[in-house]
């Protein structure tokens, strides 16, 4: 019974793994940059759910693997953005999107941090500070506009 019930659990864990970079390949196979960005976003908010329910049934290492997928999807996210060469001020519908969505991304990941014991807090300080210099560089942009 218990063979069965582990056997369950590593299926369930390989779909959720083989899932989740599904859709981060999805994501790069968008050709409209801005609706990549959106799809990467999107993964990063799943990945961030996926880490939280691992590191609460005690899986250290789905849940690293998850942070890592946030770091993956924020990073595609800001490049996709970016690659568009639009002034973030004159078209700013997915650059606030994006902005605004790493910005609860990070209070999500601030609230994930603080649940933690303190030496697993350490997984997360990589991904919250891509998270962040994201959501920075999203907001100058905004409030600046494009550099010539």
């Amino acid at each position: 019974m218990r063979h069965r019930v582990w056997m369950a659990a590593l299926a369930a864990t390989l779909v959720w793994a083989g899932s989740s970079r599904a859709d981060l390949k999805q994501a790069l196979a968008e050709p409209n940059l801005e609706k990549r960005s959106q799809l990467a976003l999107d993964n990063a908010r799943s990945a961030y759910k996926a880490a939280r329910a691992a590191y609460d049934k005690g899986e250290n290492d789905q849940t690293a693997a998850a942070i890592h997928e946030i770091e993956e999807s924020v990073d595609l996210a800001f490049a996709s953005l970016t690659k568009t060469g639009k002034d973030p001020r004159k078209s700013p519908k997915y650059f606030k999107k994006a902005e605004i969505e790493t910005r609860d991304l990070m209070k999500h990941l601030d609230a994930f941090e603080n649940s933690m014991s303190f030496a697993d807090r350490a997984m997360l300080e990589k991904a919250k500070a891509k998270v962040q210099q994201a959501h920075d560089d999203l907001l100058v942009g905004l409030m600046e506009g494009k550099r010539k």
